[in-house]
C-alpha cells in the first residue's frame, strides 16, 4: 500500500508539519518525524481529525480497518485493574455473583454495556471518574490504548487530544462504546477562564444595611454634540477649554448636587477612537444619558452608544440638546429613534426624552429631576458602613504624585489610610481628592475620588477593595497574578468561544444568541433586520446588539466581547485593526456575499450546529498605490501587500471603506514585469483583476480560499 509523508499530508490540509505529527501521535499512529509515511486509511484519519475528510461512513470504514490491522499486532499486556480499594475505581458486580478480576478489553468500542470483557457475562464494569478527566488517564485506568478511545470520540464527534479533558457530556456515551458505565463525581462547578483580565468582586448585603445612593450617570452621544458643554453647565466649571481641539480626551467623573440629593456623571468621549473608554463606563453606570444633538438628529456614535447602553441593561434617557438653534427639530430626533428601538414617551413608548440647550442652561433643570424620577424608581441602594469597593475609572503617572486612579466608591465607604489592591495592584490610601480638587479623608457609595498611593499604575475597569492590612492587600494581589498568568495560558480562539456559545445555546432553558450586523447598503441592513427578528424556536431567540451599514471597525469587535456576541457582515469586511481585535479577543467574524446564506447561518447557530458547510480562509490583504492602464487587462493596481500573502490561484475581493465592490479572480500577479504565483507582505506587486476595472487609489485587495467541510 502506498504511503503518504506527512509533511506532504501537511501541505495538502494547509498545516505546520510540526502540527500534523502531534496530532498523528495523538491518534497513535507509528510515526516519529514529519518525514515519517502513513498508509491511506491513516491518512484520511489524520484528514477527519482536521474536519477536511471524507463522508462519517469511509471514515467509520477506516476506524475499524486501523483497529482490525492494530489489533492483529501483538496486544500490550493488561495490568489487573485496581478494586475498590482504589477512589476512583470501582467494579461492581451483578447481584448474587461473587467478583472476579477481569481482563480489561484493548477493543474501544466492541464491549456491549452490561458485558464484561473477554467472555465473562452478568458484570457491570463501573467506573467513578473526576470532571475534566483526560484520555491519557482514562486509558491507564480501563487498560486501552489511548489512540482507542481517541478514534471512539473521534467518532461520536468530539475531537480531543490524547492529553486533553474529555467533556463530562461525552462520557456517559463513551462508556457504552466501551462497555464501561461511568459515573462522574461530583464537584464544584469552575467557570472556564475566558481570558478577560478583569477582575470582578461579589458581595451580598444585608437589606436592612442599604440605604439610598445618589445614581451614577453615563452621558454618551456622538461627538460634538454637546455632552462636555451640558456636564460643564451642570457643574458651572469651564473644563471644555482646557481639552485638546475641545474633544473630551479621557473618561472625567464628576458629582453635582441637586436640591437634597446629589448626582455623579461620567463623560465619556463621543469619538469613535474611545469607544473602548465608553464601554468601560457603562460598566458601573446606573443611568445613560444619551445626548442627540436635534440639527443632526441621529448620527453613528449616536447608533454605538445606544447599543452600548441597551448591551449594558441600564434605563436610558434622551437628552436632545441645541433646541437653540434655527435648524434644531426634536421631533425628527424621536421619529429616527424609533428606527433603533427607541421609542419615547410621547411617542407611547418607555424611553424619557428631554429637551434642552446645554449653552444656555433652558431644560438642564428638567434633565437632572427626570434623572432623580428614575433613579427613584430603581430604587439605587448601598451598604455605606462595609468595607469599601468600587471600580477604577482612570489611571495615569502624575508628576509629583506618582500612579493615580480615579476610581467611583460602589459599597461601602472608602477612608484616607486604609489598605486597598485593585486587580493585580496594591497599595495604601495616602491622599483623596474630589472633582473639585479639595482633599478629603472618607467617600461614600457613588462618591469619585483620586486616589493616590498605588505601588504601580492600576488598570482601568478593574474593581478594587479594601483589605485589612498592607500585607494581606499585597497578597490579594499577588494571587491575582497568579491567577491571571494561569488565564493567559487559555488564550480562546473564535473557535473556543463560539464552542462554548453553541453549548450554552444547546443546555440553556432559554437562550439568546447576539449578532452584530454590519451591511453595505439601508437596504440590505433592514432586509436583515426584518428577517432576523421573525428568527426563533421555543427555547431560543435572536437578539441584534448592534446594525450599521459600513465597514466591520474595532468598536463592533470591543461591542461583540461586551455582549459575548457574534459579528455578521453582508458585503462588509473588517479592516486590518478589526482583524487583529477579533483575532486577539477571539471573536468570531462571518462574512456573507449572499443574504440567505446569512440568515441560514443564524438560523443554524441559535439550533446549535456548530460547523458551516464552507470555511473561509483569510490568506492575504494588499493595499492599492496606484493604478496603471494596460492594452490587455484596462486596469492594473500597483500594490503594496501588507499583511499574508497574496495568491494567483485564490479567490480575490476588492474592498472599498469596508464594503465589497467586487469578488471575483487574479488574471495577472507581476513583480517587475515577471509574472509570479505568490507575493508576501512587505513586497510590491501588480494584481489585474478579472472583469474589472473599478479600482481606486486606496482600495483593499484580498486573497482568500473556501474549503468545504463536513458539517457536525
Amino acid at each position: 500500500m502506498p504511503k503518504v509523508r506527512l509533511y506532504e499530508l501537511a501541505r495538502e490540509l494547509g498545516q505546520e508539519s510540526k502540527d500534523v505529527l502531534a496530532r498523528a501521535l495523538e491518534l497513535g499512529l507509528d510515526v516519529k518525524t514529519a518525514s515519517s509515511g502513513v498508509d491511506e486509511d491513516a491518512a484520511v484519519l489524520v484528514k477527519a481529525s482536521y474536519g477536511a475528510a471524507a463522508p462519517a461512513e469511509e471514515v467509520a470504514a477506516t476506524v475499524d480497518a486501523v483497529k482490525e490491522r492494530q489489533d492483529s499486532e501483538e496486544p500490550v499486556a493488561a495490568a489487573e485493574p485496581e478494586l475498590v480499594s482504589d477512589a476512583t475505581s470501582v467494579e461492581t458486580p451483578v447481584e448474587g455473583e461473587a467478583p472476579d478480576d477481569a481482563e480489561a478489553t484493548s477493543d474501544a468500542g466492541g464491549v456491549p454495556n452490561g458485558e464484561a470483557a473477554d467472555g465473562e457475562e452478568g458484570e457491570d464494569k463501573v467506573l467513578l471518574v473526576e470532571p475534566g478527566i483526560t484520555v491519557h488517564d482514562l486509558a491507564r485506568m480501563i487498560q486501552v490504548r489511548t489512540a482507542d478511545i481517541v478514534k471512539t470520540l473521534m467518532f461520536m464527534g468530539e475531537m480531543v487530544p490524547g492529553g486533553g479533558e474529555i467533556p463530562v457530556a461525552a462520557l456517559e456515551p463513551l462508556g457504552r462504546e466501551l462497555g464501561w458505565e461511568f459515573l462522574v463525581a461530583e464537584s464544584e462547578e469552575k467557570e472556564e477562564p475566558k481570558g478577560r483580565e478583569r477582575h470582578i468582586i461579589e458581595y451580598e448585603d444585608d437589606p436592612a444595611s442599604l440605604v439610598r445612593r445618589p445614581p451614577v450617570v453615563t452621558v454618551m452621544g456622538h461627538v460634538d454634540h454637546g455632552k462636555t458643554q451640558l456636564l460643564d453647565t451642570i457643574r458651572h466649571a469651564n473644563v471644555i477649554e482646557g481639552e485638546a481641539g475641545r474633544i473630551t480626551q479621557h473618561i472625567g467623573a464628576y458629582q453635582v448636587g441637586t436640591g437634597e440629593s446629589a448626582v455623579t456623571f461620567i463623560d465619556t468621549p463621543g469619538h469613535e477612537a474611545f469607544t473602548a473608554l465608553r464601554a468601560r463606563g457603562a460598566d458601573v453606570t446606573d443611568i445613560a444619558v444619551i445626548v442627540v444633538a436635534a440639527d443632526d438628529s441621529v448620527m453613528p456614535q449616536t447608533v454605538e452608544a445606544l447599543s452600548h447602553a441597551k448591551a449594558a441593561g441600564v434605563p436610558i434617557i434622551i437628552a436632545i440638546n441645541k433646541i437653540d438653534l434655527e435648524a434644531a427639530d426634536p421631533f425628527a430626533v424621536r421619529a429616527a429613534l424609533t428606527q433603533h428601538e427607541i421609542v419615547v414617551e410621547e411617542l407611547g413608548g418607555e424611553t424619557p426624552a428631554v429637551e434642552l440647550s446645554a449653552l444656555n442652561g433652558d431644560g438642564v433643570d428638567d434633565l437632572l429631576e427626570m434623572i432623580s424620577i428614575v433613579s427613584e424608581v430603581e430604587e439605587l441602594k448601598a451598604n455605606p458602613n462595609a468595607p469599601a469597593i468600587g471600580t477604577v475609572i482612570e489611571a495615569q503617572i502624575e508628576v509629583g504624585r506618582g500612579p493615580v486612579a480615579t476610581v467611583i466608591v460602589q459599597r461601602g465607604t472608602l477612608k484616607k489610610g486604609a489598605a486597598i489592591v485593585a486587580g493585580s495592584i496594591s497599595g495604601r490610601v495616602r491622599a483623596m481628592y474630589n472633582d473639585k480638587g479639595e482633599q478629603i479623608t472618607s467617600a461614600p457609595p457613588s462618591t469619585p475620588v483620586l486616589v493616590t498611593g498605588w505601588d504601580d499604575l492600576p488598570t482601568a475597569g478593574d474593581m478594587f477593595e479594601v483589605a485589612q492590612n498592607e500585607r494581606v492587600a499585597r497578597k490579594l494581589a499577588q494571587a491575582r497574578i497568579d491567577e491571571l498568568r494561569s488565564i493567559e495560558l487559555f488564550v480562546p480562539t473564535a473557535v473556543d468561544r463560539l464552542g462554548m456559545l453553541i453549548e450554552q445555546i444547546r443546555t440553556q432553558d432559554h437562550s439568546e444568541l447576539r449578532i452584530i450586523v454590519k451591511a453595505d447598503a439601508f437596504g440590505s441592513l433592514e432586509a436583515i433586520r426584518e428577517t432576523v427578528g421573525k428568527i426563533s424556536r421555543d427555547d431560543g431567540s435572536v437578539s441584534i446588539v448592534h446594525a450599521a451599514v459600513g465597514g466591520i471597525n474595532a468598536n463592533d469587535i470591543s461591542l461583540a466581547e461586551a455582549a459575548d456576541a457574534i459579528v455578521y457582515g453582508f458585503n462588509s469586511r473588517p479592516d486590518a485593526t478589526a482583524r487583529a481585535a477579533a483575532k486577539k479577543a477571539g471573536i468570531d467574524v462571518r462574512t456573507f456575499s449572499i443574504i440567505y446564506e446569512l440568515l441560514d447561518d443564524v438560523e443554524s447557530l441559535l439550533v446549535g450546529e456548530l460547523s458551516p458547510d464552507v470555511v473561509e480562509t483569510f490568506l492575504g490583504v494588499a493595499e492599492v498605490r496606484q493604478v496603471f492602464r494596460a492594452p490587455r487587462l484596462g486596469a492594473v493596481a500597483g500594490s503594496y501587500v501588507t499583511e499574508g500573502s497574496i495568491n494567483r490561484n485564490a479567490r480575490t475581493r476588492l474592498v472599498r471603506d469596508g464594503v465589497v465592490v467586487y469578488d471575483g479572480r487574479i488574471v495577472s500577479l507581476r513583480r517587475f514585469k515577471e509574472d509570479v504565483q505568490t507575493v508576501a507582505t512587505g513586497f510590491e506587486c501588480g494584481i489585474g483583476l478579472a472583469n474589472f476595472r473599478d479600482i481606486k487609489d486606496g482600495d483593499t485587495i484580498e486573497s482568500y480560499e473556501v474549503k468545504e467541510v463536513a458539517r457536525t
